[in-house]
């Protein structure tokens, strides 16, 4: 594939993008929130097909990344539904679709696509191993400090009690920089100029939710 073909289908992608995340927001502001809500499943599938489209170099490497970060992702949720001892005592809504063992199957894709993202944005600073997983771990903690409001509302978890527990924000830093060590100690192509699209679109989409 010559660069301008890359090029565009980077163009394509980012555009659809945009577009879904905007048809998102007037969904779920309009008449048929709940059909809107439902599809949240199939808008982070569809996030995660462009992201994996525009990834090149797919060697095992990178799907032992996505394997592991997938699976640890899913059974750390797992645990700390059931405990309470990792993210704080909370509870899944049916917004994130189908469950087993209490948590939504998509959260451990979630989990792997922002991993990825922040993954590759700070894969561009010049530092150290640990010092890219830090800030990223650091910017995955603030994305979530502005999902957590939108999460409640639109009843893709619930806190007991309601306010949410600085412990999970404690716990999301560590996830994350465990996770994000992963991902810089696993030798794949870092150049997904995708990632750092969706991850703006991503984080801007949730906080016009906060918002409005």
């Amino acid at each position: 594939m010559t660069e301008q073909q890359k090029d565009m289908r980077l163009f394509v992608s980012t555009i659809i993008l945009v577009i879904i995340h905007i048809v998102g927001i007037i969904g779920i502001h309009s008449p048929l929130r709940d059909l809107f809500l439902m599809l949240t499943p199939f808008n982070l599938i569809m996030c995660i097909v462009l992201l994996f489209i525009n990834h090149s170099n797919f060697n095992k490497s990178f799907f032992l990344f996505c394997f592991i970060t997938f699976f640890i992702s899913f059974f750390i949720e797992v645990a700390g539904v059931f405990t309470g001892i990792v993210f704080g005592n909370y509870s899944y809504g049916k917004t994130l679709g189908l469950k087993a063992l209490d948590v939504p199957i998509i959260i451990g894709a979630n989990w792997m696509m922002l991993i990825y993202c922040v993954g590759m944005i700070c894969n561009k600073i010049k530092t150290s191993v640990f010092l890219k997983s830090l800030i990223g771990s650091s910017i995955l903690v603030i994305f979530d400090y502005v999902l957590e409001p939108v999460a409640i509302k639109y009843n893709y978890w619930a806190w007991h009690p309601a306010n949410v527990p600085l412990q999970n924000y404690l716990g999301w830093f560590v996830v994350s920089f465990l996770l994000l060590l992963l991902f810089n100690f696993l030798n794949f192509t870092k150049n997904n100029k995708l990632a750092q699209s969706l991850f703006i679109i991503q984080f801007v989409f949730f906080i016009l939710l906060a918002l409005f």
